[in-house]
């Protein structure tokens, strides 16, 4: 496997991503869309989600294919950034035939960010604009790092933010991961600056130390956030076509991705929880071996892009947290 050309979700051709930031508030949105509806599927791990629509994405379900897929900071408020989208969508003439009427499809997952030092005493819900803008900025180049839903994340000892990587299979098919780091865990071995993902790095991508030349003691780790203060929210994509039972083993394959990227992953704390998303424009030409290297890629592919949302953060007034490249040190 190599990366795409642009190392992000956007290398399965047709997806666009969009994001949207409030400085003031320290939070934002993650918009994954694209022209024309796609086959999507989900996974929950962790013990505290928070998601909207997710029901309608299990395969024996009428609704096989959504409009956009959103991930937003927020808390429960956050959920209100899929209003916003489907609002924008519906004004664009998209979503589920019904009569005369389009219904967006527009699932969702948020995670918290209330207590990372931005003004959260607002008298209106924030997110339905944030979402609205976010989806009308999507484009096939996006940032990462500090923006979108991972604007006011952390981690354990890091600042988080949002990470995207990209491969492309010997087959040729592409995979991509979008992931907002906000975990209870660590994406670093120890008191160190190496990554837990760092035996999957490509082109020295999140720094290129390599991995811990020596591995911490592995004691039962303790939680350094409150309860609730957690929730890595991903999407995995691919341009293979997939029924939304396939994209649902390619959600569950990925979750492996977050294991080996954040110490520990999918706790009763967390709400972690990976999309899975095919545009279906390239059929499986080995059903069996296609569906095995996909979900490996989408292992690989999350790993690294959890590392790249880490890695990219940077520092804004107020921050609770340091930035992996900050305090005079670089890679």
């Amino acid at each position: 496997m190599r990366p795409g050309p642009r190392n992000l979700i956007t290398d399965v051709d047709g997806l666009r991503v969009g994001q949207s930031q409030d400085s003031a508030l320290r939070s934002g949105v993650t918009v994954l869309t694209a022209d024309r509806p796609f086959t999507a599927a989900v996974h929950v791990m962790g013990g505290a989600p928070g998601t909207r629509e997710t029901d309608l994405l299990a395969p024996d379900r009428l609704v096989q294919q959504v409009d956009a897929l959103v991930l937003s900071g927020g808390s429960a408020f956050g959920l209100d950034a899929c209003s916003g989208v489907a609002d924008a969508l519906r004004l664009m003439g998209r979503g589920f035939a019904v009569g005369d009427q389009r219904v967006p499809i527009v699932p969702g997952a948020i995670l918290f960010d209330l207590l990372n030092g931005g003004d959260k005493a607002w008298s209106r819900n924030p997110y339905a604009a944030l979402g609205a803008a976010a989806l009308h900025a999507a484009a096939a180049d996006f940032a990462l790092g500090t923006a979108g839903a991972g604007y006011g994340a952390t981690t354990q000892n890091w600042k988080g933010g949002i990470g995207s990587a990209s491969a492309v299979l010997p087959s040729g098919l592409t995979v991509g991961a979008l992931v907002a780091v906000n975990a209870l865990g660590s994406a670093t071995a120890g008191d160190s600056r190496h990554f837990w993902a760092a035996p999957w790095e490509e082109d020295d991508e999140f720094g290129g130390l390599g991995p811990a030349p020596r591995q911490p003691p592995q004691d039962a780790p303790l939680p350094r956030k409150r309860t609730g203060l957690s929730t890595t929210i991903a999407i995995v994509a691919t341009d293979a076509a997939l029924t939304q039972a396939q994209a649902q083993r390619m959600a569950i394959a990925a979750h492996d991705g977050m294991a080996r990227a954040l110490l520990p992953s999918h706790t009763p704390l967390d709400g972690d929880l990976v999309f899975a998303a095919a545009t279906g424009a390239r059929v499986l030409t080995d059903p069996l071996t296609d569906s095995f290297q996909l979900g490996h890629a989408a292992t690989t592919c999350l790993a690294r892009a959890i590392a790249r949302a880490v890695y990219l953060a940077t520092p804004q007034p107020g921050d609770v947290q340091p930035v992996w490249r900050g305090h005079g040190q670089t890679p």
